[in-house]
């Protein structure tokens, strides 16, 4: 497991959706077109340069870091909690469930659970959890 992918609020990053399925697929896309020359037209297309920055870049880059590698909303009061208390994942906290899942919870409705599992179990049980995801295809997005 890539622990950088562990977000603060217990989110495991690699299987997000775009992490799962718009990344690879951004791959496959940018491979074909530039297999068929749109790399050389794309500045006559309407807004063609932005286009072939934005696949390019994500095909090549990739799309997400985690909020720990300094992706998703800087402003995040989850993350900018955690950080304050030098934690690595809210479930750890004393004070967990706290008022700022509130939103969270409704977006990400296994996330309640996935944190009692490190609550009760701890990291290798959570991760365990995560790893058998990871390996069967599941996003975050598959179960709202």
């Amino acid at each position: 497991m890539n622990k950088k992918y562990i977000g603060y609020c217990g989110i495991y990053c690699e299987n997000c959706a775009v992490k799962v399925k718009v990344e690879p697929a951004s791959k496959i896309l940018y491979a074909e077109m530039k297999k068929a020359g749109f790399e050389e037209i794309m500045h006559l297309l309407p807004d063609g340069d932005r286009f072939w920055s934005f696949i390019e870049g994500m095909a090549v880059h990739g799309v997400c870091a985690s909020c720990k590698e300094g992706g998703g909303n800087p402003e995040c009061a989850v993350r900018i909690c955690a950080k304050e208390k030098n934690i690595e994942i809210c479930a750890s906290c004393e004070s967990y469930p706290c008022e700022k899942f509130a939103e969270l919870f409704k977006g990400y409705p296994l996330l309640p659970h996935d944190n009692s599992i490190f609550r009760e179990k701890g990291m290798e049980a959570w991760s365990k959890l995560q790893e058998e995801r990871k390996k069967r295809g599941f996003t975050y997005a598959d179960e709202k």
